[in-house]
């Protein structure tokens, strides 16, 4: 994101890119490259934020109790992948087998404030994990974010208990300070997982014929959640490029083929990734072609996300299920200018001897007790958390950092 500033007009920040995965990994151990869920340019970076959404993580109580101790095998290998450029994991969130990675550029942190995240079980009444939501929220440069990664109820037959439960965790997810108290207050959401949606009224033949013959808008026409979105309230306004790769689901484990199990599932888009711009009473332009499109949505003429991709990749056979992903393009009315605590290091911090860092703290910035500085390591969360109560504005800290993979980030 480059910053730029012009008296005449807004402050904006062009072309934000923001990168969203979701996988149902169904249990499965990680595979030893993942580099390819992320584009051919990954390291290039020019992707702002990458946001992972995994389903059906193995959960069961032997890996449960590790995964309390250590981070879990797959936080471990997306933090390990991304890493080393130049990305720090900003939140995390598990509920059973529904993991939420949130990842951004380091350069970033110090305008991505109020992080918080949540839960939210539908499983069994409401009493078991296996499914429901998980989110995390955030003011990006001043606008509140908020991205949820859901796994709902599964079948054909479960349409309106999908629903329900996606109501249930909408009401159910409340933060705390700020406007944007609940999921869709926010400027912008984004809502994805294995939302489970189904095919109707096609036999298995006729879907795999027309996947085989690639007329994906005649299934497209008969998809759960495409046709839901015409009737049902609670998903007015949330939006979704089109789906122009085969089904998702259901394949045989190790293989590129449809399930051909006693059960013979029928394929479907259980795998989906869309997004929602909070409404407000402003108008928005007309005349951009990808808005006619329905790859761009505008909050009051200012605030603009984009699509640029929406795919799958089917090169990974590990699950019955194929990752899904999408890359977009967020412009916001700038807000937020300057960090609110600035630091200035007076060399490179890469030897075995004490350094010096300076801070400086904005004059519009009220104190807390709760403020901190951290040093973070750089594929984990905070490392070293310093009180700065007791410390006034421009005092000098002495840190003794033994390892040239950590970052000092102030909040």
């Amino acid at each position: 994101m480059v910053l730029k500033s012009n008296a005449a007009s807004p402050l904006f920040l062009p072309s934000g890119r923001v990168h969203i995965v979701t996988w149902n990994v169904g249990s499965a151990v990680p595979p030893d490259d993942i580099t390819s869920l992320f584009g051919p340019n990954v390291s290039d970076g020019n992707i702002d934020m990458f946001i992972i959404g995994l389903q059906e993580v193995n959960s069961m109580i032997n890996k449960r109790l590790k995964d309390a101790l250590f981070s879990d095998q797959w936080s471990e290998l997306f933090m390990d992948t991304l890493s080393p450029f130049g990305y720090v994991l900003v939140a995390s969130q598990r509920m059973q087998g529904v993991l939420l990675l949130v990842f951004s550029k380091f350069c970033h942190l110090p305008f991505l404030r109020g992080v918080q995240t949540e839960s939210t079980r539908t499983g069994l009444g409401g009493y078991w994990g296996n499914k429901g939501g998980v989110s995390a929220r955030m003011t990006v440069f001043g606008h509140p974010v908020c991205f949820l990664n859901c796994h709902l109820p599964a079948h054909m037959r479960n349409l309106e208990q999908r629903m329900e439960d996606f109501e249930s965790i909408l009401q159910q997810q409340q933060f705390e300070g700020g406007t944007a108290t609940g999921v869709l207050d926010h400027d912008v959401v984004f809502w994805f997982g294995d939302l489970n949606f189904r095919i109707e009224d096609y036999d298995i033949h006729v879907v795999k014929c027309a996947i085989d013959s690639n007329k994906l808008p005649l299934l497209w026409e008969r998809d759960q959640l495409n046709m839901a979105k015409n009737t049902e309230s609670i998903l007015e306004g949330f939006m979704e490029g089109p789906l122009n790769f085969p089904p998702t689901y259901k394949f045989d484990v190790g293989t590129h083929t449809y399930d051909t199990s006693a059960k013979k599932r029928k394929p479907a888009w259980t795998d989906r990734i869309l997004w929602r711009l909070r409404r407000t009473g402003s108008p928005v332009p007309t005349h951009n072609a990808a808005l006619q499109r329905g790859l761009t949505s505008w909050l009051g003429g200012a605030t603009k996300v984009t699509q640029h991709v929406y795919r799958s990749h089917m090169g990974f056979t590990i699950s019955d299920h194929k990752p899904v992903s999408a890359l977009f393009s967020l412009h916001f009315p700038f807000k937020v200018e300057m960090p609110l605590v600035e630091l200035q290091v007076n060399k490179e911090w890469s030897k075995l001897s004490d350094a010096t860092v300076r801070f400086t703290v904005a004059a519009t910035y009220q104190r807390s007790s709760w403020d901190w500085v951290a040093i973070y390591k750089v594929h984990s969360e905070a490392f070293l958390q310093i009180n700065l109560d007791n410390f006034s504005m421009g005092y000098t800290l002495l840190l003794k950092v033994k390892k040239k993979s950590f970052f000092l980030c102030s909040l």
